[in-house]
């Protein structure tokens, strides 16, 4: 099961590059089909077993992710667009568009909306973290800790109180009507002006982050994106906006790794440090006060910090 689980991941991966570099040509079952070495029937079974979802239909809806931005960021023809992203017409690209995401390009470019993107599956990702038993190769690479002053921003995310971590917090989600962790990513996925984020990137999770939200006798884990203070756009259902303000923060952060092999013992480490921090020769305080936050960002390419709120010393 590691096996195929690692060659789906490579087929999504591709299936991904191909639409980035409008190679329709290498986007054909036949041809991802060739490069795993197995029959297309064989592939098409193993990609809907292990990611819930037909092979064609996880095509079109990644086009047309990587479409809407299109739509939405530059100023091109809707029909150069539906060309490159491998639709016959405008007509066709119209109809597709609006069935996934209730709305024509042409009224989307007017008016931009949060709608639900399909986010690039990560079967990989979920077999190690859900199901499987990642490497155990020790990180080498030291935990940097340093303090900031966040401006103030908003933060857009859902939230519970039963969840201890990202896939415990989603199993909880899952149970809720509209809440399932691929509309919440995908609706976030299509918003702009993300503080952590690339507009211009139909990135996996792009600028999506873990959070704590302290509420005084209770904890909340949330999971969202921070926004401009000023952002004034829709707050799609059942999605909460809290504004956040400027405050000051301590940074336990651990540089890129790999992350098949390294992520638990990163994670320990970043465990291990924040424990261990002795805050006497510092300015700074742990702030654990009702309406505090604290950040946790994971990118295995870039970084894994947790982001603590602190206070200045008396």
């Amino acid at each position: 099961m590691y096996k195929w689980h690692k060659q789906i991941q490579m087929v999504s991966d591709e299936i991904d590059e191909c639409i980035k570099r409008r190679d329709n040509d290498s986007l054909t079952l036949y041809s991802l089909s060739q490069k795993l070495g197995y029959s297309e029937f064989h592939t098409t079974r193993k990609f809907e077993e292990i990611s819930g979802m037909q092979f064609r239909d996880y095509l079109r809806l990644r086009r047309l992710a990587f479409a809407l931005v299109e739509v939405r960021e530059k100023k091109r023809l809707l029909l150069e667009i539906a060309i490159d992203y491998g639709f016959s017409s405008h007509e066709a690209f119209t109809r597709a568009f609006k069935a996934a995401y209730g709305i024509t390009p042409k009224e989307y470019r007017k008016n931009p909306m949060p709608v639900v993107l399909c986010t690039k599956i990560g079967v990989f990702d979920r077999y190690f973290l859900g199901l499987g038993k990642i490497g155990m190769i020790k990180s080498s690479k030291e935990v940097k800790v340093y303090f900031v002053s966040m401006p103030a921003h908003k933060f857009l995310h859902v939230k519970n109180y039963g969840s201890i971590g990202y896939w415990e917090f989603w199993e909880h989600m899952d149970k809720v009507p509209e809440t399932n962790c691929d509309r919440i990513a995908g609706l976030f996925d299509s918003i702009t002006g993300k503080l952590d984020g690339e507009d211009g990137v139909v990135g996996k999770y792009n600028g999506q982050i873990m959070a704590h939200i302290n509420e005084g006798s209770v904890i909340a884990e949330a999971y969202g994106i921070r926004l401009p203070v000023d952002y004034s756009g829709e707050i799609p259902t059942p999605m909460l906006l809290i504004n956040v303000p400027a405050s000051e923060y301590i940074v336990f952060e651990h540089g890129s790794f790999d992350y098949e092999q390294e992520t638990e013992s990163v994670t320990k480490k970043l465990e291990d440090t924040i424990s261990s921090f002795d805050y006497s020769n510092t300015d700074y305080v742990s702030d654990n006060i009702m309406g505090r936050i604290s950040y946790f960002f994971f990118d295995s390419e870039k970084h894994q910090k947790l982001v603590l709120p602190v206070k200045r010393k008396q």
